[in-house]
C-alpha cells in the first residue's frame, strides 16, 4: 500500500511538471490532494462500520441505523438552494471552507452526546446534530464540485481523480485497521473518546488546507430562482435519462448496503476488527480500482464506463447467498472484493460524468438536480432497509443474514443489465475520453 501511494504520488508530480506548469493549477491539484486526508481520517473513524458501532452503543435499533444511513442522502437537497446562492457567493474557496469545518466540528460533536446528556436523549440528539452537520457538507458539495471541475484541468481529470481517490482511500483502509483495533484494545467509551479526540485534531488541519485552496473565478450562468432556471436540466433528455436511472439504481442498491456493517455487527455477530478489516479490505482494492478506472476513463466516455459498474455493484449483493454452503468469512471478503471494484468505478466515473457531460455555465443545477433526485432515493433506500431487517426478526435465520442482500442483489441485475446499456449509449456530445 506505500509503495502504491509513493507511486500515486510520482504519477501526480510528473503530470503537473509535464503539462502543467501554472502554479495557480498546480497549487489548487496540491491542495485538494493533501485537504482530503484529514477529511478522509475524519470520515472513516466517525462513519462507516465505526459509526455503526458507536450508534449501537448507544442504543440505536436498525430502523434508527437505516435512519442515520439515510440522512447523507437527504441532505443532498441542500444543492439545489446552493446552486442559487452560488450566484451571489462568488468566493467559492471561502464558502467550501466554512461549510466544511462547520460539517465536521458537528459530526466531532456529537461524541459529546454521552458525556453532557441523559441516555433517553441520545438517539434524538444525535439524529439532530448529524442532520445539521450533514446538510452543511452536502451544501458545500456543489460549490466543491464547481470549483474542482475549475481547477483541475479537463485532459488530465480522469488520471488526476484516480490518483487521487487511490491516495485518500489508503488512507481510509489504515484508519480503519487502527481504528477498528483500538475498539478491540479499548471497548467502549474509552475507545470512542480516542476516535473523536482524533478526528478533532484532523478538522483543524482540514481547515488549514481547505483555506490554501485555489480559487478561479466563478462563471455565472445568469440563473435566478426560477422554474426555467431548475427545470433546465430536465429538458436535457441524455442527462435526465442517465439521472433517472441512477436514482434507480441508488435505491435498490441501498436498501441493503449502508446497512452492511449493521448486518456483520448485529447479525452475523462479527467482532469489530472483523468487520473494519473487511471494510479495509473493500478500500484496498476501491483505491487500487480509482487508478485502474482513471486509466480506462483516458480511453473511453465516463458514460460507457458506468455501464461496467453497475452489474459489478448487483454481483457484490448476490454473492451473500453463498453463504448457505461457503465460508462466512470467504463470501464476506468476495463480496467486498467486488463492492471496491464496482463503487470505485462509479464513484469516480459519476463525478467526471457530471463535470465533464453537463454545459459549465449551468453546471451547479445540474449538479444540484442529480444531487437532489439521488438523494431522495439514497434517503428512501436505508430507512426501507432498516425497517426491513426488523421485519424479518422473526423470519428463518437464512432470510436474515444474507437472504435480504442477495435478493436485492437480484434486483440491481436486472436493471444493471437489461436498461443501462441503452440509457447510457446515447450522449448530448461524442463521448468524452476524459468524462
Amino acid at each position: 500500500m506505500t509503495k502504491r501511494m509513493r507511486v500515486a504520488g510520482l504519477d501526480i508530480q510528473r503530470l503537473l511538471r509535464s503539462r502543467f506548469n501554472d502554479s495557480e493549477t498546480r497549487r489548487g491539484l496540491r491542495a485538494s490532494l493533501i485537504e482530503g486526508i484529514p477529511a478522509t481520517i475524519i470520515a472513516n473513524l466517525l462513519g462507516g462500520p465505526l459509526q455503526t458501532a458507536f450508534l449501537l452503543y448507544l442504543g440505536f435499533q436498525s430502523e434508527q441505523i437505516g435512519l442515520i444511513a439515510a440522512i447523507p442522502s437527504l441532505t443532498l437537497l441542500a444543492q439545489i438552494f446552493m446552486a442559487f446562492a452560488m450566484e451571489r457567493w462568488r468566493d467559492r474557496r471561502k464558502v467550501t471552507t466554512i461549510l466544511g469545518v462547520g460539517h465536521r466540528s458537528l459530526w466531532v460533536g456529537t461524541g459529546l452526546i454521552p458525556l453532557l446528556f441523559p441516555e433517553a436523549a441520545w438517539a434524538p440528539l444525535y439524529i439532530v446534530v448529524f442532520l445539521c452537520s450533514f446538510t452543511l457538507t452536502q451544501a458545500g458539495g456543489v460549490i466543491w464540485t464547481s470549483l474542482m471541475a475549475d481547477i483541475v484541468p479537463p485532459p488530465i481529470r480522469g488520471r488526476y481523480f484516480g490518483i487521487r481517490n487511490t491516495i485518500h482511500w489508503a488512507v481510509a483502509s489504515l484508519t480503519l485497521l487502527v481504528g477498528g483495533q483500538l475498539m478491540e484494545w479499548l471497548p467502549g467509551g474509552r475507545g470512542f473518546t480516542i476516535l473523536f479526540a482524533v478526528s478533532a485534531l484532523c478538522v483543524v488541519w482540514n481547515g488549514i488546507e481547505l483555506s490554501r485552496y485555489a480559487n478561479p473565478p466563478f462563471e455565472s450562468a445568469g440563473g435566478t430562482l426560477s422554474a426555467g432556471f431548475i427545470l433546465k436540466p430536465f429538458r436535457d433528455k441524455p442527462f435526465l435519462s442517465a439521472a433517472s436511472f441512477i436514482t434507480l439504481f441508488i435505491l435498490i442498491q441501498n436498501i441493503v448496503v449502508p446497512l452492511y456493517a449493521y448486518a456483520m455487527l448485529n447479525l452475523l455477530n462479527l467482532s469489530y476488527s472483523s468487520v473494519t478489516l473487511i471494510t479495509m479490505i473493500q478500500n484496498i482494492v476501491m483505491m487500487v480500482s480509482y487508478i485502474f478506472w482513471g486509466n480506462l476513463n483516458a480511453r473511453f466516455s465516463a458514460r460507457k464506463l458506468l455501464t461496467w459498474t453497475f452489474p459489478i455493484i448487483s454481483l457484490a449483493c448476490i454473492v451473500w447467498l453463498g453463504m448457505s454452503a461457503l465460508p462466512l468469512l470467504l463470501i464476506l471478503g468476495l463480496s467486498h472484493v467486488l463492492l471496491g471494484i464496482g463503487l470505485g468505478g462509479y464513484n469516480l466515473l459519476v463525478f467526471n460524468f457530471l463535470i465533464g457531460d453537463t454545459p459549465k455555465a449551468d453546471r451547479p443545477i445540474y449538479i444540484a438536480v442529480f444531487s437532489a433526485l439521488t438523494g431522495i432515493a439514497g434517503f428512501v433506500g436505508p430507512n426501507i432497509g432498516g425497517r426491513l431487517f426488523k421485519a424479518v426478526n422473526d423470519a428463518p435465520a437464512w432470510l436474515q443474514d444474507y437472504g435480504i442482500v442477495g435478493l436485492t442483489g437480484i434486483a440491481l441485475l436486472v436493471p444493471a443489465v437489461a436498461i443501462a446499456p441503452f440509457v447510457f449509449r446515447s450522449s448530448r456530445n461524442s463521448p468524452s475520453k476524459v468524462g
